[in-house]
């Protein structure tokens, strides 16, 4: 199926610890402009607020920027536009997503809205990125994730990386954001891509008796 570049992005927030991620991500969507159909599932909007400080749609704005092409909807929603193959899409996003979502969406069992967007991408052939934040991963989640990759869909873990010498906790969040939306096709000036030579990365010699 075609996607079109200047469709919506389907983004889902779970209940998995990391909604630093989400915020940043929304925010880097924001100034993309790219529009989003967001929907925050009731532990989403809890985690949101345990880890983010943001405990409503008002303080959700505030830290995002510019929401003219936000629309915003209800995770019980399942009539809503996200629940429709005909609605036109770039893909979706699920970002931090819950071992619960990721099982769901591996079944096809479609539990509520978010579910069924991320069902929707599956079948309709678009991409579907899900970013889980768990450890350590049990048989059960390395099989849903391995049924979900076979299906299309992009597991990739908030696990970042340390090699562009991170010095701030933005910085770590700024690695995954920066990789969900290389996945997602926007474009974007979002943290420090590599590039061999700029930096020597060998470690010392005290750091290598470590290794």
């Amino acid at each position: 199926m075609r996607i079109d570049p200047d469709a919506p992005i389907t983004f889902g927030v779970t209940g998995a610890s990391g909604a630093p991620y989400a915020v940043r991500l929304l925010s880097a969507l924001n100034e993309a402009g790219v529009p989003v159909r967001l929907i925050v599932s009731q532990y989403g909007w809890r985690l949101l607020a345990e880890e983010s400080g943001v405990g409503s749609t008002e303080e959700l704005r505030a830290a995002t920027g510019d929401w003219s092409r936000v629309e915003l909807y209800g995770a019980t929603d399942r009539g809503g536009t996200p629940a429709s193959g005909s609605a036109p899409s770039r893909g979706m996003v699920v970002c931090p997503c819950s071992m619960g979502t990721l099982g769901s969406v591996a079944a096809g069992t479609s539990r509520n809205l978010v579910e069924r967007a991320a069902d929707v991408a599956l079948k309709e052939r678009r991409p579907l990125v899900l970013v889980p934040r768990e450890t350590p991963l049990s048989l059960i989640h390395l099989e849903n994730m391995t049924r979900l990759t076979r299906a299309g869909a992009t597991v990739l873990p908030a696990a970042p990386g340390f090699y562009h010498r991170p010095e701030s906790i933005a910085d770590l969040v700024d690695f995954v954001v920066a990789r969900i939306l290389d996945h997602l096709g926007v474009p974007h000036n979002v943290g420090t891509r590599w590039k061999s030579g700029e930096r020597n990365l060998t470690p010392p010699p005290s750091a290598s008796r470590l290794a």
